[in-house]
C-alpha cells in the first residue's frame, strides 16, 4: 500500500530528543527530522532508520549547493522513437504534455496549484509525478501479481538509462530532460523502487523504526525528488537541509495518513502497515483488525497513531513557506488537504475499516482559496498566520 502523494516536500535540522510513542513508551530519536537511504542506507542496521534517512538529506542538500549545470545533456531519442512510433515533430514539448495530461487526472488540485509555477519547474515536477505513479502503479495497479522482483530490477535498470539520457519513452524522456537540468540525485528514485520491493516481501511492521523506513522509502522520497525543481526563496534564511527535512516530512505524514484511512482495505489484502509493537502495547493483534470491529482500545490507539501523523504534518508546515513564491501553492492545498483525511477518521468515529475517510468537494474548494492566501506569505511571516 504504496500510494503515490503528489504533494510530499518540507521540516527543520534534526535534534536529538527523547519522543514518546503513543503509549508513553521512549526512545532515543530523531524526532521527524530524520531521512533514509537505500540498500546504502540499509547497510549499518544497528542506526535508526531516522539516521540513516538523514544521511540522504544531507547528500541531496549538498547537491542544491553546488553550482548550477551549464550544460544540458542531448536525449538519445532512438529506443523513445521506436517504442512510440514517433518520426517527427517536438518530441520533448509532447512528452511535457503527456505528463501533464496524466497529473491533471490523477491529481486535480495538485496539477491546478502548479499552474501558478513557471512553466518549466512546472513541467518537471509532472514528470516527476508521473514517474512516482508509474512506480507505484508496479505494484498497486491492475497488473500488480504479475510484478516480480525481476521486474523491477528492469525497471531500475531503466531509471539508470534515462537518467544517462537514454529515455524508454515519452514519459522516460520527460524525465530524463529534467534531472539533466535541475541537481536531481537518482538516489531517492532508487529508494522508492526499494518501497515497491518492500510491498513484495513484507506485510507487517514490528515496530515504527521499520515503518518509518518503509513510509521513506514509499513517500518521503518524493519530497526530496521535488525540491531541487520547487526551489527556495531567495530571501529564505533557513538551510537548505531544513527544508529538505521538511520535504520528508510531509511525505512521511502523507503516507502514515494513507496508511491510517486503508486500514480496512489493506487488512482484506492481508496487509497490517501499523507497528506491531504498539498495536500489542494498545492490547490489539491482527486478527483485532481482520474482525474490523471498533472497540475503546481501538479508539485510544487510532488517536495516537493520528497524533503522531499530525506532528509530522505540523514540521512539514515549517518549510513551505521557504519554497519559491511560484512553487508554495500546490503544496500548501495537498498539504491542508490531505491533513482533513485524519479530521475524517476521526467524525468516522474511527472506523476507518468499513469506511473510506475523504475530503468532500466543498471542503476541497474551501481549502483552495485559504491555501493560496497562505502560499502569499514569505518565509519571515508565516509563523503569524499560522498560529492566528
Amino acid at each position: 500500500m504504496s500510494g503515490v502523494n503528489a504533494n510530499s516536500l518540507l521540516i527543520p535540522k534534526p535534534r536529538i530528543r527523547i519522543s514518546s510513542s503513543p503509549f508513553g513508551s521512549k526512545r532515543l530519536s530523531f524526532f521527524s527530522d530524520g531521512v533514509l537511504a537505500s540498500s546504502a542506507a540499509v547497510a549499518n542496521p544497528s542506526r535508526s532508520s531516522e539516521e540513516r534517512v538523514y544521511e540522504v538529506v544531507l547528500k541531496q542538500a549538498a547537491l542544491v549547493r553546488e553550482p548550477k549545470r551549464d550544460v544540458q545533456r542531448a536525449l538519445d531519442w532512438e529506443k523513445t522513437i521506436q517504442n512510440e512510433g514517433i518520426t517527427d515533430g517536438n518530441l520533448l514539448s509532447e512528452a511535457y504534455a503527456r505528463c501533464g495530461e496524466v497529473c491533471a487526472e490523477y491529481a486535480k488540485t495538485f496539477y491546478l496549484g502548479t499552474q501558478l509555477m513557471t512553466p518549466e519547474r512546472r513541467r518537471a515536477v509532472w514528470a516527476i509525478y508521473v514517474w512516482c505513479r508509474r512506480t507505484d502503479e508496479l505494484v498497486d495497479g491492475p497488473n500488480a501479481s504479475h510484478i516480480t522482483p525481476k521486474a523491477l530490477e528492469r525497471w531500475e535498470k531503466r531509471l539508470t538509462d534515462l537518467f544517462e539520457g537514454r529515455p524508454y519513452d515519452m514519459y522516460d524522456a520527460a524525465l530524463s530532460d529534467t534531472v539533466s537540468k535541475y541537481p536531481v540525485d537518482i538516489q531517492p528514485f532508487k529508494d522508492m523502487i526499494e518501497g515497491m520491493r518492500l510491498d513484495l516481501r513484507k506485510s507487517r511492521y514490528e515496530n515504527f523504526d521499520e515503518l518509518y523506513l518503509y513510509c521513506y522509502y514509499v513517500a518521503g522520497t518524493v519530497g526530496l525528488m521535488s525540491v531541487p525543481v520547487m526551489g527556495l526563496a531567495p530571501e529564505s534564511k533557513a538551510s537548505v537541509e531544513s527544508v529538505y527535512n521538511a520535504a520528508l516530512a510531509l511525505g512521511l505524514a502523507n503516507q502514515l495518513t494513507n496508511i491510517l484511512r486503508d486500514v480496512g482495505e489493506d487488512a482484506r489484502r492481508g496487509r497490517v502497515y501499523l507497528p506491531q509493537d504498539e498495536l500489542a502495547q494498545a492490547g490489539l493483534c491482527d486478527d483485532d483488525i481482520f474482525r474490523g470491529k471498533v472497540t475503546d482500545k481501538w479508539r485510544f490507539f487510532m488517536k495516537g497513531q493520528i497524533k503522531r501523523a499530525r506532528r509530522f504534518f505540523d514540521e512539514a508546515e515549517k518549510g513551505v513557506a521557504e519554497l519559491s513564491a511560484a512553487s508554495r501553492w500546490p503544496v500548501w492545498a495537498s498539504l491542508m488537504l490531505y491533513k482533513q483525511i485524519l479530521d475524517s477518521i476521526e467524525a468516522n468515529d474511527y472506523d476507518n475499516f468499513t469506511k473510506r475517510a475523504y475530503v468532500g468537494k466543498a471542503k476541497k474548494l474551501l481549502s483552495l482559496p485559504i491555501a493560496f492566501g497562505r502560499a502569499m506569505v514569505g518565509p519571515s511571516n508565516l509563523k503569524d498566520l499560522v498560529t492566528r
